[in-house]
């Protein structure tokens, strides 16, 4: 994996250039910074002052079980997708670093420059909003890059965590591929023991002609995810007698909290069916500029269906009414318990840029991006509606987010002054981010499949647009040293919310608005001829999002409260770090440390006097303080010609060192640990090539202890709602029949661990590709 990488280590590494030729082609090097060139144009920066790792499509093809984008993250160093099953569009958020699974703004995730992180919300609490991964597909990918960390003035305070750019393909010459692939899951956790799995396909064709280049890229995926959610009911909430429907199959256990509870049912599996398209379209109008123009859509449907484990003594499926376990009544199942959903969504990206690509005194990019929901509905059985009848219709809710979206505009500019004084390289900018979430509820009385939306039941809607400026310059002021001096000043402001929960009861919430200057410094000494030593510091600004201001909901299973007064989140990140640059190794140390003083977090907890609904809750953690190291290694046919090995471990001590407010007690949060950030995690890739035809990898990931509450409440990892560690093995095998026909097999969790993020993480899961080139 890291024969092509970028770079190894933090700010101000040497500058890595990826050959024009061939992107399998090992870096070159000199004394710098990280400088990316490559024959498809990066909207990253020229100059960058932060760790780099990389990777390319041939290395995901040949080494990765990759079925979606995001999985080609799956062996970065300190980075995690929460993704759940093949095509999880509504709770796959990436982790890096000092960043859990539930803060999907503090990463940042482009494709070509276009922005695809979702800055409406945060993690999943009331809406979703992870990345729109669905926009990429992994026959798309021509490499893709992370920058860890906010080192980088070009970028809003969302990239405290990480940036990722996926670069798409443009091919020179006519060419195009088909594929097809299988993924199959037997399944075993409580009551349910099923099998799980789907079909994907997709075809791609692009050429180029004169000053003309062109892509196509077609995908469908058909896909069957494991139950996620549960049915239960705290043992303590039972009451002595013999009242309700006497049942059998509830599932006895320990919740997150080690608190006995019942297993009822599965409450949400979800069958899913998207179509993504995607057309690229460039044009040169000279040998160095080039405009692009990129359509993407991506297609959703899926449905939530329940599953009950109880039967009463006639062995008959028991779904709703008061139910009695082992001479204890329980409060009646509800609609809560055992939801059906069915969505649909529509979505559209687009993309333009013009840039210049001369690498000479001075370079240019217009880039302008749309992400729009052209249609979002999620229809649901209303609480009362219980099955078997809310299968075939009776009362529910429509949730329409159509018109949601946001839009980007970037204008960018790179200056290579040479003076007597050492040897310059200016970026600088101007970018504007504006941000629309309209989220309308309604009843329906009928039939919750098919009737049009009825009376209101919850409106949420606002608007946040972030105005930027920024410089950075980075210095060559001696033969063996660096310096990066950045600057971005940002204007904040959040307009137009509302929240209202019936047609007679509304909010509207007053405009506001913010200013805010990020310093990025940075300085880089090169101490031996294959060895550097590097220091980075900048602060980010992370704004609230329009969700976190005004999305208050209610439903039937959820609440989400939201908070119009949050203060934005502010972070200074160092790093220092040494690396050493060998003929077939390259290994890195890096000691980084994060304070984070007004973090933003939606904390969900359990409300068992309010039928077992999710209560969600935004609010400001006073200060949170991370510290930690992270190493890196790659070897490259050292000792074994074929082999490649890739690895990295890292320890994160990250605390709540104060709090003002509190989970179940005031000061119960104080010294507990950051939610979803362990304190170790590791990974390690072992590629071998056995002959021409043949190749075959092993990784290992693993992740230590870590909590989901602030308060560290949820001692017990290994149960529903809980966050457990894992240690997983991945194989794969890939076989070249032909020129142009390969095939692939593999084993993602070959070892079946039973694992927990908040839903159970996919158990022991087999994949089958064929792809022919043409």
């Amino acid at each position: 994996m890291r024969k092509t990488r970028i770079a190894l280590g933090l700010a101000l590494a040497y500058p890595f250039v990826i050959s024009a030729q061939s992107a399998d082609n090992a870096p070159s090097k000199e004394v710098g910074v990280v400088t990316i060139v490559s024959k498809q144009p990066t909207s990253l920066p020229t100059q960058i002052p932060a760790t780099m790792e990389g990777i390319t499509a041939a290395q995901i093809e040949q080494n990765i079980n990759a079925t979606d984008s995001e999985d080609a993250l799956k062996y970065f160093p300190s980075l995690l997708v929460r993704k759940r099953y093949n095509g999880d569009y509504n709770h796959a958020i990436l982790s890096s670093r000092a960043s859990g699974t539930g803060n999907s703004t503090r990463s940042a995730v482009y494709a070509d420059g276009i922005l695809l992180s979702n800055y409406l919300g945060n993690g999943v609490s009331g809406l979703s909003f992870p990345p729109r991964w669905g926009m990429v597909t992994p026959e798309e990918i021509e490499r893709v890059d992370v920058m860890y960390g906010p080192f980088s003035a070009a970028y809003p305070g969302n990239s405290v965590g990480a940036v990722v750019e996926y670069t798409t393909k443009m091919p020179e010459k006519l060419e195009g591929s088909v594929k097809v692939g299988y993924a199959h899951q037997p399944f075993d956790l409580y009551n349910t023991h099923a099998t799980y799995g789907g079909w994907q396909s997709s075809a791609s064709l692009g050429s180029r002609s004169g000053d003309w280049s062109w892509f196509v890229n077609l995908n469908h995926t058909d896909s069957q995810g494991q139950p996620l959610t549960f049915a239960t009911r705290t043992v303590s909430t039972g009451t002595v007698g013999s009242a309700g429907t006497a049942v059998t199959g509830a599932v006895a256990g320990l919740n997150s909290a080690n608190v006995p509870w019942q297993i009822l049912g599965a409450a949400t599996q979800y069958h899913t069916v998207q179509d993504h398209a995607k057309v690229k379209v460039a044009y040169d109008f000279t040998p160095t500029v080039r405009a692009t123009y990129s359509l993407g859509i991506w297609q959703n449907t899926s449905e939530g269906r329940p599953q009950s484990y109880l039967t009463n003594a006639a062995g008959q499926s028991v779904t709703s009414g008061i139910i009695n376990i082992g001479g204890r009544s329980y409060a009646a199942l509800n609609g809560g318990d055992l939801p059906l959903t069915n969505e649909k969504l529509t979505h559209t990206l687009h993309g333009l840029s013009v840039k210049s690509r001369t690498q000479g005194t001075f370079d240019w990019e217009v880039a302008a991006s749309l992400y729009d929901y052209g249609s979002d509905t999620k229809r649901q059985n209303a609480g009362s509606n219980t099955l078997p009848n809310a299968a075939t219709g009776g009362a529910g809710t429509i949730a329409d987010g159509s018109g949601t979206g946001w839009n980007n505009l970037a204008l960018r500019g790179t200056w290579r002054p040479q003076g007597p004084k050492g040897e310059h390289v200016v970026d600088f900018g101007a970018q504007q981010d504006s941000y629309r979430l309209r989220y309308l509820t309604s009843n329906m009385a009928g039939n919750w499949t098919t009737d049009a939306a009825g009376s209101v039941a919850s409106e949420v809607g606002g608007r946040t647009q972030l105005q930027s400026l920024y410089a950075q310059d980075t210095w060559r002021f001696a033969p063996d040293w660096r310096a990066v001096l950045g600057l971005r000043a940002e204007h904040w402001s959040a307009t137009q919310g509302l929240t209202r929960f019936s047609a007679s009861s509304s909010q509207a919430f007053a405009d506001r608005s913010e200013n805010h200057l990020s310093p990025k410094v940075a300085l880089s000494k090169k101490v031996a001829e294959d060895a550097f030593v590097k220091y980075a510091v900048g602060r980010a600004v992370r704004m609230p999002t329009v969700n976190e201001l005004y999305g208050a909901t209610s439903t039937t299973n959820s609440q989400y409260i939201n908070d119009p007064n949050l203060r934005p989140e502010k972070s200074w990140t160092q790093e220092l770090s040494y690396e050493k640059n060998l003929d077939k190794a390259q290994w890195r140390l890096t000691a980084f440390a994060e304070d984070t003083q007004d973090g933003i977090y939606s904390q969900s907890v359990i409300d068992a006097t309010a039928g077992n609904r999710t209560i969600s809750r935004v609010q400001n953690v006073d200060r949170i303080q991370t510290r930690g190291l992270e190493g890196a290694f790659t070897v490259n046919g050292l000792g074994l010609p074929g082999l490649d090995l890739t690895g990295s471990v890292t320890y994160a001590d990250s605390l709540i060192q104060a709090n003002q407010g509190f989970v179940a007690t005031p000061g119960d949060t104080l010294g507990k640990m950051q939610p979803n950030i362990p304190k170790w995690r590791a990974t390690l890739l072992a590629a071998y090539r056995w002959n021409a035809a043949w190749t075959s990898s092993v990784a290992v990931r693993h992740s230590g202890q870590q909590f989901r509450t602030l308060n560290n409440s949820d001692v017990n990892g290994y149960s529903y709602m809980g966050v457990s560690p894992f240690t997983t093995v991945d194989v794969r095998a890939r076989w070249q029949i032909s020129p142009k026909l390969v095939a692939a097999f593999g084993i993602d969790n070959l070892n079946n661990n039973k694992y927990w993020n908040f839903h159970p993480y996919p158990q022991r899961s087999y994949t089958a590709e064929l792809k022919a080139n043409f």
